[in-house]
C-alpha cells in the first residue's frame, strides 16, 4: 500500500519541477464540445501552459491546442482565470522532452528580440483613426498607420510601458514596442480578417 502512495504523486513533484517559459506565441484549442477558439500562450512548460482565450474551457475539460512553433499539445483544464485558463498536458517524457527543447529556442528568440513573425500582411486601414483604451480607463486618440491579423503599428502622443495591456478600438493586447511616432500594439488572439474589416474598414480585399 505504501508503494501505490508514492506511485499516485509524481506528476505533482514533476510539474514543480518543470521551468515556466514567458514567450509569445498564437494558437487554436478545441474544447471536448469540438469548438475550436483562437488563443494566445502566456507562459508554457513542458508540464503545464496557460493560455490567453475569449471562450475559457471547464477545469477537469479535456483540450487540444495547436500552438505556432510547438504543434498540437493534448491536456486537461486546472484552473480558469479572467482572461483565458490554464491546463496540465499530458504526454509522454520523449514529448515533454522535445517540448522542453522548443521552448529554450523560443525563449532565446525572444530574449534576442530577433525580427517578429511576419506570416500576416501588414495593410494600411481606410479609417485609421481610433482610440486607445488603457486599464486606468484613460483614453486616447490616436491614428493606426499600419495593422495585420496579430498587431497593429499606432501614432499616438503617448507612450504606454511596454507589457502594458490596451483596448485598441475594441480589440484587446499590449504594448510590444515603441517607436519615434508612437507605439507597435499586439493583439490578444490573433484577429479574423473580417473582424479587422468591421472594425477598422481595413480593405484588405
Amino acid at each position: 500500500m505504501r508503494a501505490t502512495a508514492v506511485d499516485q504523486s509524481p506528476s505533482k513533484v514533476e510539474r514543480r519541477n518543470f521551468q515556466r517559459v514567458r514567450v509569445k506565441i498564437y494558437g487554436r484549442f478545441m474544447l471536448e464540445d469540438r469548438t475550436e477558439h483562437p488563443c494566445q500562450v502566456i507562459d508554457m512548460s513542458p508540464g503545464n501552459v496557460a493560455l490567453r482565450a475569449d471562450e475559457i474551457g471547464q477545469p477537469g475539460e479535456k483540450v487540444i491546442a495547436y500552438i505556432d512553433h510547438i504543434g498540437r499539445v493534448e491536456g486537461v483544464v486546472t484552473r480558469t482565470m479572467e482572461d483565458g485558463f490554464a491546463m496540465t498536458i499530458i504526454a509522454s517524457d520523449r514529448k515533454k522532452d522535445k517540448l522542453a527543447a522548443q521552448l529554450t529556442w523560443l525563449a532565446n528568440k525572444h530574449e534576442l528580440d530577433l525580427p517578429e513573425d511576419r506570416r500576416h500582411e501588414r495593410v494600411a486601414p481606410r479609417d485609421p483613426l481610433t482610440t486607445m483604451q488603457l486599464t486606468d480607463g484613460r483614453q486616447y486618440q490616436c491614428r493606426i498607420i499600419d495593422l495585420s491579423l496579430s498587431g497593429a503599428a499606432v501614432e499616438i502622443d503617448v507612450k504606454p510601458a511596454l507589457g502594458v495591456q490596451v483596448i485598441l478600438g475594441t480589440m484587446r493586447g499590449q504594448i510590444v514596442r515603441h517607436f519615434e511616432d508612437g507605439v507597435a500594439v499586439e493583439f490578444a488572439v490573433v484577429q479574423r480578417s473580417e473582424t479587422l474589416d468591421s472594425e477598422f474598414n481595413s480593405g484588405q480585399d
